[in-house]
C-alpha cells in the first residue's frame, strides 16, 4: 500500500503542517484523496480517547479554532467521535467552492474526478483559502 505525505500550505507558502497517509492505489482522483486524508485524520483522532483538540481539514461541528499560528487546531467543546464522512461531505463542498485547493506537483487540481498518478516524490499540498466547519 502506497503511502504519501501531504503538507498543508498558508496561501503565503508556508507549510503549517503534515500528515502521512496510505493510498489504496497510485492511481485516484482528488476526490479519494480527500476522502483519505479525512478519513484518516479522523481515525487518528477518534483513536485517542483523551483527546479534544482535532487537527484536521475541516473543523467539525461544535468546535472552535485554536488560535496557534497558522496551525489548523480545533478544540472540541465535549468529547467526542468524529463523523468522517461527515467531515469528506464538507471537504469536498469546499473543495468545490474554493474554499482550499490542492498542488500536485505544483500544479492546481481542477476537479474531484481529476485523476492524479502518484509517484514516490510526487508532492502534495493542500492550501487552505477559507475556514472550513464540517462533522
Amino acid at each position: 500500500m502506497p503511502t504519501i505525505t501531504i503538507r498543508d500550505q498558508a496561501t503565503t507558502g508556508g507549510t503549517t503542517g503534515e500528515l502521512t497517509i496510505d493510498i489504496l492505489s497510485e492511481e485516484l482522483t482528488v476526490r479519494e484523496l480527500i476522502r483519505a486524508r479525512v478519513y484518516q485524520e479522523v481515525q487518528d483522532f477518534n483513536r485517542r480517547q483523551d483527546e479534544v483538540v482535532f487537527k484536521g481539514l475541516v473543523q467539525p461541528t461544535d468546535a472552535e479554532r485554536v488560535l496557534n499560528g497558522n496551525r489548523t487546531e480545533y478544540r472540541l467543546k465535549t468529547r467526542r467521535e468524529i463523523d468522517w464522512k461527515k467531515q469528506f461531505e464538507k471537504a469536498t463542498d469546499a473543495f468545490e467552492r474554493n474554499g482550499f485547493f490542492i498542488l500536485i506537483d505544483d500544479k492546481q487540481a481542477e476537479s474531484l474526478d481529476q485523476e492524479i498518478t502518484i509517484g514516490h516524490d510526487t508532492e502534495l499540498a493542500f492550501v487552505r483559502l477559507t475556514q472550513l466547519v464540517g462533522g
